[in-house]
């Protein structure tokens, strides 16, 4: 890794601690004290803006630390913390397997496994079910830093294992999510018995794609969201600066020169998952896709971008020679998995069929 990118992630380490806000406006407050007893008029003034900026700061740290422990108090942990690494990973795990495979689910983003929680319920009653909150996610600890894909599906696989959850697994991951268990199947294919990618990102679109600047964007918005909460900025019940921080840590990789640093560690490449069975769920079409057809500068150039983002998304299936396509219901876009829950259920229900049938 640049030294660069080792400062960035020293400071959103530092930024993802909760107590952060409080030391930060002691220095304000101790930077006015110091100022108003140099005696001039112009240093009193400063040092009574500093010394207001200060309280102000404090105030806002206060309130987000008694949201953050009421947030707590009210919502305790459904499943059970393992420890990763030195850190606590929560794991929820619900159903029984009935002899075939567990089903492991990944959001896309970077966001907790509660966010697919209807999925998981819905397959809890059929099947052995499980959700993993990655560092940095719903109630797992903020872990180590940088966030990478790699590391995340080493920690993923280590997390199953210290809940005591048996292979076979069947992963499932949506869009980001989807690049993350492909790399935990490439990695531990004696684990896996099958992987279901919903509209999973696909490498060639970060390295390639038109430049639209949508995850710099992004980055920064979640940085923004990270001061936000630590100093009480917003309303609502805030979240933790912790999950923006990771957020932008493990977005670094969806730019050309943050793939390009890791892409051997991270891409799953044609033939790299052997025979493992793959099912690729995907749109039919750029439904709400607009923002990035937006960037053609004229129809023929629309068109390319349109053909290119359809292309990509089919790449998966050279990673197995066992991959099949499956299309999503006419409509749907990308967020399909949100749109239409029954319908993913029912996808990864037949693909447990046909491997218990197999005796896998």
């Amino acid at each position: 890794m640049r030294r660069g990118g080792r400062i960035a992630n020293s400071l959103l380490a530092l930024l993802s601690r909760d107590w952060l806000g409080l030391p930060v406006a002691l220095v304000a407050v101790a930077a006015g004290i110091g100022l108003a007893g140099v005696g001039a008029a112009w240093a009193a003034a400063l040092g009574g803006l500093a010394l207001a900026v200060g309280v102000l700061l404090a105030a806002g740290s206060v309130r987000h630390l008694v949201l953050m422990a009421r947030a707590r108090r009210e919502n305790p942990p459904p499943g059970r913390s393992v420890e990763v690494g030195g850190h606590r990973m929560h794991v929820l795990a619900e159903g029984k397997a009935g002899g075939g495979p567990t089903v492991v689910w990944m959001p896309g983003g970077h966001a907790p496994g509660e966010d697919f929680r209807e999925l998981h319920t819905r397959m809890s009653h059929r099947n052995r079910s499980v959700l993993v909150d990655r560092f940095g996610t719903g109630w797992s600890d903020v872990g180590p830093f940088p966030r990478t894909t790699a590391g995340e599906a080493e920690e993923l696989l280590a997390a199953l294992d210290g809940a005591g959850e048996r292979a076979p697994f069947v992963l499932v991951g949506h869009s980001f999510g989807g690049l993350l268990v492909a790399n935990a199947a490439r990695r531990r294919p004696d684990l896996v018995a099958g992987l279901v990618l919903l509209d999973p990102t696909p490498p060639e679109v970060v390295a390639f794609a038109p430049s639209g600047g949508q995850v710099t964007a992004m980055r920064r918005a979640l940085l923004r969201a990270a001061v936000r909460h630590l100093f009480g900025a917003h309303r609502g019940p805030g979240g933790r600066t912790g999950q923006d921080c990771a957020a932008a840590s493990a977005f670094a990789e969806l730019t050309p020169r943050g793939l390009a640093e890791v892409a051997w560690q991270t891409v799953v490449y044609d033939g790299d998952l052997g025979d493992l069975p793959l099912v690729l769920v995907i749109p039919r079409d750029l439904t709400g896709g607009e923002t990035v057809l937006a960037a053609g500068r004229d129809a023929a150039e629309t068109e390319r971008i349109s053909r290119f983002y359809l292309r990509a998304r089919t790449r998966y299936l050279a990673a197995s020679t066992a991959a099949r396509l499956v299309h999503t219901p006419e409509g749907t876009g990308h967020e399909f998995p949100y749109e239409v829950p029954g319908f993913v259920v029912d996808v990864v229900g037949e693909l447990l069929r046909e491997l218990r049938a197999n005796g896998r």
